[in-house]
């Protein structure tokens, strides 16, 4: 195998294990967190495809969404931080009772 591949199979484990995290959990900051890892593994996709394709178009495109999810990051931790004090708890079954 290429390199292109071993970077293509390791973005493939970090979406699944992204996937199946996001799933499976009930406390908002692990699946956010995982949410963060999907996002990551698209990013390595983009910079593998890069590098294999010798142009830098992949490598600024990831630049852009790092810049866009650190704003999420900070923008969903606000939103968690005013859930757990309206809500006192993460659970995202509790999430259904902020409807008006």
């Amino acid at each position: 195998m290429d390199n292109l591949s071993n970077y293509l199979i390791v973005s493939a484990v970090l979406f699944s294990i992204g996937t199946i995290g996001v799933l499976t959990r009930k406390n908002a900051i692990v699946v956010f967190m995982c949410i963060e890892l999907m996002l990551n593994a698209v990013n390595l996709t983009f910079v593998a495809f890069s590098r294999h394709l010798g142009n830098l178009d992949g490598q600024i495109f990831v630049f852009f969404i790092m810049t866009v999810a650190a704003a999420e990051a900070a923008v969903g931790l606000a939103l968690f931080i005013a859930f757990f004090n309206n809500r006192e708890s993460i659970d995202i079954d509790d999430a259904n009772l902020m409807k008006w």
